[in-house]
């Protein structure tokens, strides 16, 4: 099963971008979906997370810039990045943990740039 997160780009400094990414059909039961993110020489960390519920979490450096939301009916996350940082240049996976696993997406890249 793959997931296409989409909505990467090349942005300046200051800008903002959505990205989102849908479960296909096949996944049920859904709980928490996620953003993670991978700069290069790094290793993968997480940005944001959202339950069922819409109880949100966010890693610090992305605390008041970052908006994390879901739509239930249609299987999508979405990640509202604003105020964007050269420090944010990454590429972006989306995660789905459902009842019968965990689902990554392909990743999706956003460069920060002047």
């Amino acid at each position: 099963v793959q997931l296409q997160a989409s909505g990467g780009g090349l942005v300046e400094p200051g800008g903002s971008l959505r990205l989102s990414c849908a479960a296909p059909s096949s996944i049920f039961s859904i709980n928490v979906m996620g953003w993670y993110r991978q700069a290069p020489g790094e290793q993968r960390e997480l940005v944001a997370g959202i339950t069922y519920g819409g109880s949100t979490n966010y890693a610090d450096p992305v605390k008041g810039r970052f908006t994390i939301s879901r739509d239930n009916t249609k299987k999508t996350v979405y990640l509202q990045m604003n105020h964007l940082k050269p420090e944010d240049t990454a590429v972006y996976y989306c995660l789905i943990v459902a009842s019968d696993g965990n689902y990554w997406g392909r990743g999706t890249l956003v460069t920060v740039s002047s």
